[in-house]
């Protein structure tokens, strides 16, 4: 099995010889950080399912046609990452709930020739928050930066769960507004209001954040800000506080720039590892029909 297979590849999957044939995948650019196969491979040799999982590098304007040969070539199903979450709605034939509410897919099924969209990227980082810092977005006030795929996703989930207060912060605030206005319905609830709004859309600018930050518990990095090392923290760092939680989405081999600065600043911190175990058993479920191997993905992770 190769590390990484390409558009190229997929054209010519004829040619491709492995043990045992790959019929899952994660598509994405760039795509070499993604953990996913290592996590999956290890699902499936447990499961005693004879699959194998793989990486694919496939560019926004090569999606349609990847995944219209992942249908002709027979594939189970993918999980999608950056950039293709958003873009690849069009292409479904059917969608659940989730992403529908979210308007982003990161899981797809291949079912009687069909493609099936799913997200679970909201239930994952809903159980990533219990697991990491035991406690409920019920109880909590939120930032999300960012407003693609993932952000879309885990705002969905914090208004389903009637979290506290939803905190949304983008670069475009026209993007940020447009999700706040989707999500306006659940927050029409009888929860108490205190002197800041329950649901607010905010400018991506450091006085607008530090307000911000004084009334909020857990900020989420929600954004592809940390994938390259040389990246700047999604925040500045004399903006945090110790009585947040940070959660940085982004996952790699050493902490994010963002991770740092919160341990420093003696805020409680995490990164996506465990969103990145729970929306993946969560797929898992959506396509074979049975619990995912929790213990064997995790092991798989360290």
């Amino acid at each position: 099995m190769k590390e990484i297979y390409m558009l190229d590849d997929l054209q010519n999957w004829n040619r491709q010889k492995s043990a045992p044939p790959i019929r899952l995948g994660v598509l994405g650019d760039p795509i070499a950080h993604s953990y996913s196969p290592q996590m999956q491979n290890a699902a499936l040799r447990v499961s005693k399912i004879k699959m194998g999982y793989a990486a694919f590098q496939i560019a926004q304007s090569e999606l349609r046609d990847a995944l219209e040969l992942l249908r002709e070539q027979d594939f189970v199903g993918v999980n999608l990452t950056i950039p293709h979450k958003i873009a690849a709605l069009e292409f479904m034939d059917e969608m659940d709930e989730n992403a529908r509410g979210a308007g982003a897919v990161n899981t797809i099924k291949i079912e009687n020739g069909k493609l099936r969209g799913f997200n679970t990227d909201g239930k994952g980082f809903s159980r990533a928050i219990r697991e990491d810092f035991s406690v409920d977005l019920h109880d909590l006030r939120v930032l999300v930066l960012g407003a693609g795929g993932a952000a879309r996703a885990i705002a969905l989930q914090c208004a389903k769960e009637n979290c506290e207060r939803l905190v949304l912060a983008n670069r475009d605030l026209t993007k940020a507004k447009e999700l706040a206005e989707r999500l306006r319905p659940f927050f029409a609830g009888p929860k108490v209001l205190g002197p800041v709004a329950r649901l607010q859309a905010v400018a991506w600018d450091e006085a607008p954040l530090r307000f911000q930050i004084a009334n909020v518990d857990l900020v989420v990095n929600a954004t592809p800000l940390g994938l390259n090392r040389a990246d700047a923290t999604p925040i500045s760092a004399r903006l945090l506080a110790p009585h947040l939680m940070i959660y940085d989405t982004i996952y790699s081999s050493g902490p994010t720039g963002l991770i740092s600065a919160a341990i420093e600043a003696g805020a409680r911190a995490a990164n996506g590892l465990s969103m990145l175990l729970h929306q993946g058993a969560l797929a898992f479920e959506i396509w074979w029909g049975r619990a995912a191997p929790l213990d064997a993905m995790r092991a798989a992770l360290r």
